[in-house]
């Protein structure tokens, strides 16, 4: 059964100038650096910088699951504005914003950050709540860089393994390393 990573953070571009172009630039690594992997990718069906890792991990040939809040294509386009095209499949929750968060965060075995806002800061507390492996693209901004302090400020024990890189290659590598065999989502065996 093939690992499932999600991704998760800004859903805007990263915005105009070398700050923005250099974000959009390591979204597309990290989405690269998916390929090649026995794993699938789980996304919020969103855009900005996680359409673009969404969208270089597909075109790189890796399965993109997207996870929507609305109840079909139809309201997924016109009422949340939302891209079809990044995923190979796209579940409609129905559950809004805040629900789909849930269902993303849990359907994923690792989560990874790249910047972030207020909906990130959402799904993180969710991974830290759930114990998932939780990997950081540093130098991203967002939660992603600020996961020291929100654990800091905020944490209990969880058995969350936060493992923090600039790298997308090696944070990758390192939070496969991290998963423990009894935190695959597989059944018992018979």
């Amino acid at each position: 059964m093939k690992i499932t990573i999600g991704v998760m953070g800004s859903a805007s571009d990263g915005g105009e100038g070398l700050p923005g172009h250099t974000l959009r630039e390591k979204a597309s690594a990290l989405g690269r650096s998916l390929a090649g992997r026995d794993i699938v990718l789980i996304t919020g069906a969103t855009t900005g910088i996680v359409y673009l890792v969404g969208k270089s991990a597909q075109v790189s040939g890796v399965f993109h699951v997207g996870v929507s809040p609305a109840t079909s294509q139809g309201e997924h386009v016109a009422r949340y504005q939302l891209p079809t095209d990044a995923c190979d499949l796209i579940v409609y929750t129905g559950f809004g914003l805040k629900g789909r968060n849930v269902v993303l965060v849990r359907s994923c075995e690792i989560v990874i950050f790249i910047a972030g806002a207020m909906g990130s800061l959402n799904e993180f507390s969710i991974a830290h709540d759930e114990g998932k492996v939780i990997g950081c693209l540093t130098g991203t901004g967002g939660v992603a860089d600020e996961a020291d302090y929100i654990l800091q400020k905020f944490s209990t024990e969880t058995g969350t393994n936060v493992i923090k890189n600039h790298h997308p290659e090696q944070l990758l590598d390192a939070c496969l390393t991290a998963l423990r065999p009894d935190d695959r989502m597989l059944p018992p065996q018979p």
